[in-house]
């Protein structure tokens, strides 16, 4: 089984905002694509994330900075992480540590609805089995960002990110090297993602 710790970490906090979720009054708005603007400067330039709601948060992963590591020489005791032929990405600095599998289709008990037929899985025994059974169905990401309620609005009321509507393919995207450039060209459409009472955001870092 690989590391055993950082997915017991993963998975609290997933099933923790699953929890948040799921005793939210009304929803908080919908998934959305963020493109960096030009602009931005920091951890976040030229990145694309995919953000969800999750009750009054919001929840994302940046779906272009692959790294130089694979899943095999990071768990080299687990012989089928070495059938994964793509890098881990660097899905944001919160619990960067940690493990993520995002698929399609429900992969059960440890798992994320993020929209559409798309699910993230921090459970031990999901992401083990998604390993072993389809390891080259899913994109794996280490960590991801966090939005306090309504963080999310201000940064792109402030300028801080073009928003339009998510695209599940981004996630598999066998190269994603030119994604922020090929992003930042398209038409802006703004999509809703606030609060139902007023809209907002900002990004969360620790």
């Amino acid at each position: 089984m690989i590391h055993r710790r950082l997915r017991a970490l993963a998975i609290t906090c997933l099933l923790a905002l699953g929890a948040a979720a799921a005793h939210a009054q009304a929803p908080s708005g919908k998934a959305v694509l963020l493109v960096a603007s030009p602009a931005l400067q920091g951890l976040y330039a030229r990145t694309a994330l995919v953000a969800v709601p999750v009750g009054d948060r919001y929840l994302g992963f940046i779906v272009n900075r692959a790294t130089e590591l694979r899943l095999g020489a990071l768990f080299p005791d687990h012989p089928p992480s070495a059938k994964v032929h793509d890098p881990v990405y660097l899905g944001g600095p919160v619990m960067s540590d940690a493990l993520f599998a995002v698929v399609k289709g429900n992969p059960g008990a440890g798992s994320l609805h993020l929209f559409g037929e798309l699910f993230v899985a921090a459970g031990t025994e999901a992401i083990d089995r998604i390993i072993e059974q389809t390891p080259n169905d899913a994109r794996y990401f280490a960590g991801f960002v966090g939005w306090e309620p309504g963080e999310l609005a201000r940064e792109i009321e402030a300028g801080y990110w073009i928003v339009s509507e998510p695209d599940a393919t981004l996630f598999f995207r066998p190269d994603t090297g030119n994604l922020w450039e090929e992003l930042v060209k398209r038409p802006r459409t703004q999509a809703a993602c606030a609060a139902p009472s007023r809209p907002s955001l900002s990004v969360v870092t620790a």
